[in-house]
């Protein structure tokens, strides 16, 4: 079955996982270039390989930015979990999820192959979709995400990398250079400050995990 098209201006839930399960992240050195991935590849411009960007980088002169010129998307917030991720994206240009997702799932594949000395297929098929059609859905979601590592009992350090930091967090904890800038306005101009947002977001998370619990196709709208 075709997947429907996405929409310009439109947020969508993107997520996926190894293949049977597997590990994807299995060091701070794999989560660094994953995270690196996610900002360099989304761009309209030809990329190339992530060797030939930063080639292309140095000789220019040009300091390093996580704030890449003519996005793909948009990243409102992400969770990535040692065999998993989550996003929520905006599509800013047509075809830019589809785009983008192809070449941080095919680069990310080709960097995990030849550093493990492995083959084949890396991620459970192709990403999975949800259309977020409505505000309360968004917000959260945004919870759900920012928050996953709590979902799956890993706090931070090697086990986890997410944007909450970047909405609530302290900015000397914050993810590497070149981690993807996270459009944040949406979510968090809807509340008074940060401190808000933070007590509705873990509010938020315990209300999904007790749903969970009771109704087991509330997972039809998540994934672990």
């Amino acid at each position: 079955m075709n997947r429907p098209p996405f929409a310009i201006g439109e947020y969508y839930h993107i997520y996926n996982r190894g293949v049977e399960k597997r590990v994807i992240f299995e060091n701070q050195k794999d989560w660094d270039r994953f995270l690196t991935c996610m900002t360099v590849f989304n761009t309209k411009h030809p990329v190339g390989s992530l060797h030939e960007f930063t080639l292309a980088r140095n000789k220019s002169g040009k300091s390093k930015t996580n704030k890449q010129e003519c996005p793909l998307v948009h990243f409102i917030c992400f969770c990535i979990n040692p065999n998993h991720f989550h996003f929520i994206l905006k599509e800013i240009v047509d075809g830019g999820i589809s785009e983008f997702m192809k070449r941080l799932s095919g680069g990310y594949t080709m960097y995990f192959n030849e550093r493990y000395n492995r083959s084949g297929v890396l991620f459970q098929g192709r990403f999975k979709s949800k259309h977020i059609n409505t505000n309360a859905y968004l917000l959260h979601l945004s919870a759900y995400v920012n928050l996953n590592f709590r979902v799956h009992k890993n706090f931070g350090g090697s086990t986890s990398k997410s944007s909450w930091e970047e909405y609530c967090g302290d900015k000397t904890k914050m993810l590497p250079e070149l981690s993807p800038h996270c459009h944040k306005d949406i979510i968090l101009g809807q509340f008074k400050n940060k401190k808000e947002y933070e007590r509705f977001a873990l509010s938020s998370l315990e209300e999904i995990k007790n749903r969970r619990t009771r109704d087991q196709s509330f997972d039809t709208l998540l994934i672990d």
